[in-house]
């Protein structure tokens, strides 16, 4: 969309986190206003001053949330309205602290701890798990890492079963909830 640019490209102007997103991580989309395909919420974005979140709108949320986190696309949605409220609650500059934490736990399970089939279960852990439990499920991780000598299709299945498990913990689905 012309003439729509955004500052920060972690959380986007709707709410998703774009540093976690898969279509991000490979390089397929540049986040909002970054040369992605212009959609609605942008364009309402700019017809209401230009507000850089959708929480700094007088009519937030709006009929466009109305199905917020009801079903998911390529990146988890089920977070979309809480991310926003604690953007608010916090400010953008201590959301985005907790979520460049994020992108480094995320980067790391994808380089150290991916058998090329875990990219969307690691996407969805980081999106939908808490910092603290996402720490807890690290250091369990590397206490039980053998690097030298684990495969890393193993080293992918001990990663995969403790996120499963906190996520179980908590009652976290770690698949995408599509339309059907």
């Amino acid at each position: 969309m012309k003439g729509f640019v955004r500052k920060s490209q972690l959380l986007s102007l709707c709410g998703l986190n774009c540093g976690l997103c898969p279509m991000r991580i490979g390089s397929y989309c540049g986040g909002c206003g970054n040369g992605n395909q212009s959609c609605r919420i942008a364009r309402c974005s700019q017809e209401h001053n230009g507000v850089e979140y959708c929480f700094e709108c007088g009519d937030f949320p709006c009929e466009k949330y109305r199905d917020a986190g009801k079903y998911d696309s390529f990146i988890t949605h089920r977070r979309q309205l809480d991310d926003l409220a604690l953007a608010e609650k916090v400010g953008i500059e201590s959301y985005n602290a907790i979520q460049r934490e994020k992108v480094g736990i995320l980067q790391r399970l994808l380089s150290e701890y991916n058998d090329g089939r875990k990219k969307t279960l690691y996407c969805l852990a980081v999106n939908l798990m808490e910092l603290p439990d996402l720490q807890r499920a690290m250091a369990r991780i590397s206490a039980q890492d053998t690097v030298d000598t684990m495969p890393q299709k193993d080293r992918a299945r001990l990663a995969a079963g403790i996120l499963q498990q906190i996520a179980d913990e908590k009652n976290l689905l770690l698949k995408l909830k599509r339309k059907k």
